[in-house]
């Protein structure tokens, strides 16, 4: 098959050209080595020139929005699907790009598939024209992927002939088991403390007091815990003393964070966010093999299997406290199995061929 990925260049923040990260990395590289031709065509939101390079296996083309204009990927993305014609264009890691994926697509006569990682139309929610668009995309386009059976369920709502595919997220290979004595040395974190980590953004809007008002809680009941933190910080904001910041590490070092920590916290808020949201964090702990608790939406009692010794209410710090305190004295979590990157690309290769 000849495939045509369209992505942001920086999902995540992360530099797809510069080091592998996620689905966006790993399926279409995975596909590449299954023998199939593979393209991914960039779209970056910083001042830099267009490039154009092959690298493991994929052809990759970025465009600049800044330097070369708002139209510019549009028609870039125009010229490479009418010159190629390829048997497949997938929109990834953004609305815009699962809208122009079924639009190129349909022009030019070629097979559409639109994937998300997460509820987009949360990210802004007053823009209507926009969430039209990607609902219409949705309901033309050939096939629709979802990380999850909520989203999948949430953007088939159009679609009551053509179900939605789940493909999950995976943690990435470099997260592994690893020596917590070893790790914490490499950090500087004490050793003789029970650690409880947050690997996320700091920010208000995300309900970082919550998290503040679980420390405060959990460092009174017992001075042997402490709380690291790591993350981007929104500007201005105070982290209370009781709350080690890192600070935003480099990519290489999170294996590291996840494997000092005694339990991981991920916390989530009751939102149309939220509640479609499937933490990629969690897929690395489960991997590192650390206990989590998570804020319990359905998205990640589906990653954790409705276990609810992993799971716990929404904002509920009764329920927090207790969960997390039972983790640090809990033996090793055997969790139920998740899928790797290699298992979701077989996965993408099946429908892909069954459709063509």
């Amino acid at each position: 098959m000849r495939i045509v990925f369209l992505c942001k260049r920086r999902p995540q923040g992360k530099d797809l050209i510069e080091r592998p990260y996620g689905r966006f990395y790993y399926l279409p590289e995975l596909l590449s080595r299954k023998g199939h031709d593979v393209q991914i065509l960039l779209n970056s939101h910083k001042y830099e020139p267009h490039i154009e390079l092959k690298k493991g296996g994929i052809r990759w083309n970025s465009i600049s929005l800044v330097s070369q204009g708002p139209l510019a990927y549009f028609n870039n993305v125009n010229k490479i699907i009418k010159l190629n014609k390829p048997d497949w264009v997938i929109g990834f890691s953004d609305t815009y790009y699962g809208i122009i994926a079924q639009h190129l697509a349909q022009r030019h006569g070629c097979k559409s598939l639109i994937d998300a990682y997460d509820n987009y139309e949360s990210y802004i929610s007053w823009l209507k024209p926009l969430h039209y668009m990607w609902r219409r995309a949705l309901a033309k386009a050939d096939m629709i992927t979802a990380a999850g059976p909520q989203l999948a369920e949430m953007m088939q709502r159009d679609r009551s002939d053509r179900l939605a595919v789940v493909l999950p997220m995976a943690a990435d290979p470099e997260f592994i088991p690893m020596n917590r004595y070893n790790c914490r040395t490499e950090l500087g974190l004490p050793q003789e403390k029970k650690l409880i980590g947050f690997c996320g953004s700091l920010y208000r809007s995300r309900g970082v007091e919550f998290l503040f008002q679980l420390a405060d809680r959990i460092c009174e009941i017992d001075p042997r815990v402490a709380i690291v933190a790591s993350g981007r910080k929104e500007k201005g904001l105070k982290i209370p003393p009781n709350i080690r910041w890192l600070g935003y590490l480099p990519d290489n070092m999170v294996p590291f964070v996840l494997s000092s920590m005694n339990v991981l916290l991920v916390l989530n808020r009751d939102s149309s966010f939220g509640h479609y949201s499937y933490p990629v964090k969690l897929y690395e702990a489960m991997k590192c093999g650390i206990p989590v608790v998570a804020s319990e939406t359905a998205s990640t009692s589906w990653i954790l299997g409705g276990d609810q010794r992993y799971l716990a209410r929404i904002d509920d710090l009764d329920d927090f406290s207790a969960k997390l305190f039972a983790a640090l004295e809990s033996r090793p979590p055997i969790y139920k199995p998740t899928a790797s990157w290699e298992k979701v690309a077989d996965k993408l290769e099946e429908i892909l061929l069954s459709r063509i």
